[in-house]
């Protein structure tokens, strides 16, 4: 079975004893994933399983699992690798849209001053009927078209010409300012979803919410953290229901006919857990259009649209030296060939960072939408109604918490069998004999 690097990370983060209810609320995990995920992690990486004399399970790990796992398998070297592969080659494809941006305005850039040499070239002779092939003069103003092309390789440029001061688009604020080749590519298409992780965040912080109540809920205090929970909603509860198959929850019915939640393996952990601080409601973060500093922004969109110019610019010309011999083979020629591409390219250029401003305009209402719904939950959660506190008083009933502590396991696999047997001799002939005088 594959390991779960959810799994992984959260028995780290737990100091590597855990159990089920532990892992299944610090990763988001349903309590089925939880369990195949830690057995499959111990059988890997030399866990060792706890039983305590309740019957209940806790699994201890060495805390260099990691080392073990890449010693043992080659398939997860070789995933490291592919990673870093992976990584390099989505670095190329990210700056290829700079340099092709580069390239076709040096490309354009060229093109027209050879255009321009020539027809200053053949000004001399318009008197005698000369001309690009005696069709008459191209008429071009002699001025230099196109931006100063070398500025990027230039180290410090920004700094030195105070385009813009450096700030981490990062907000955790721990990232390295992209550079230029990568903030072309973020003003085209964006630096991703900024709630990528949004489901991981949402198990997570339920599982949380869930651990700190004791394992016992009523429905309206996971509405924060669920999507389009509506008011007609909260009578039916059905949006509960995820959470019910994910955490292995149990509904009970008060005397009132109230309904509540009780999830009896998150009750179950390792060590005593303290109440964790989480978030009122699971806050989506709105889309950004870019992560590129306003000076890079303002870099790229000036090139976009001055290589859309210049390509213009050249179509003109193209079509006024297309038939003169001179000008259909060589670089003109090839210029002439590919003119197409490089429309398409300028076109697309300036077309798609617009498009996309407006969807991420549209998409940030339908996220400011969802978190204002989230909030009217909270609302009714700081000042419940009668039902309310009937059903968060009756779901107080079920809260509990039950640690494995080493003192009271009646197995571990960490020692031969025979041996704890030996070693507790003594609370098993005192079993037995409760046992006994029990059926007397």
């Amino acid at each position: 079975m594959a390991l779960n690097p959810k799994v992984m990370a959260a028995v780290e983060a737990l100091n590597f004893r855990v159990t089920t209810g532990d892992v299944a609320s610090q990763a988001g995990l349903d309590v089925h994933a939880a369990e195949q995920g830690l057995l499959a992690l111990a059988s890997e990486a030399g866990g060792h399983l706890q039983v305590s004399k309740a019957g209940e399970i806790a699994y201890q790990f060495p805390k260099n699992f990691r080392s073990i796992l890449r010693n043992k398998s080659l398939r997860l070297r070789l995933q490291g690798w592919l990673d870093r592969i992976g990584r390099a080659l989505f670095y190329l494809l990210r700056i290829s849209f700079g340099i092709l941006l580069l390239l076709s305005i040096l490309l354009v850039v060229c093109a027209i001053a050879v255009i321009v040499m020539a027809a200053s070239a053949s000004q001399s002779d318009r008197d005698d009927g000369g001309g690009f092939g005696g069709g008459g003069g191209v008429f071009l103003p002699r001025i230099w078209f196109g931006p100063d092309l070398f500025w990027i390789f230039y180290p410090n440029y920004y700094e030195r010409r105070g385009y813009y001061r450096r700030r981490s688009p990062n907000k955790r604020g721990g990232g390295a300012q992209m550079n230029f080749l990568e903030a072309v590519f973020s003003f085209l298409f964006g630096d991703g979803n900024p709630n990528a992780d949004l489901e991981e965040r949402r198990w997570q912080t339920i599982g949380s919410v869930i651990r700190n109540r004791g394992g016992a809920i009523a429905a309206e205090e996971v509405a924060p953290y669920l999507d389009g929970v509506k008011e007609q909603d909260l009578e039916a509860e059905d949006y509960v229901l995820p959470v019910l198959s994910r955490f292995n929850g149990r509904p009970h019915v008060s005397p009132e006919g109230n309904i509540i939640y009780h999830f009896p393996e998150l009750q179950v952990t390792a060590a005593r857990q303290r109440s964790q601080a989480i978030a009122d409601y699971l806050e989506e973060r709105p889309w950004r259009f870019s992560n590129a500093s306003p000076g890079q922004l303002l870099a790229a969109g000036g090139l976009g649209v001055a290589n859309i110019a210049g390509v213009l610019f050249l179509g003109n010309l193209l079509q006024q030296v297309v038939l003169d011999p001179a000008f259909q083979a060589g670089f003109i020629g090839f210029v002439a060939s590919i003119y197409g591409l490089l429309l398409l390219y300028a076109v697309g250029f300036v077309t798609v960072p617009l498009v996309r401003y407006l969807w991420v305009n549209w998409r940030n209402g339908r996220v400011t939408a969802r978190n204002h719904q989230r909030q009217v939950h909270v609302a009714q959660l700081k000042h419940p109604g009668g039902p309310l506190q009937q059903k968060l008083a009756y779901a107080q009933q079920f809260a509990a918490q039950t640690v494995i502590t080493a003192d009271e396991l009646a197995y571990t696999t960490e020692t031969d069998l025979t041996t704890q047997e030996i070693e507790q001799s003594d609370e098993i002939d005192e079993a037995w004999r409760r046992r006994l005088g029990q059926s007397r």
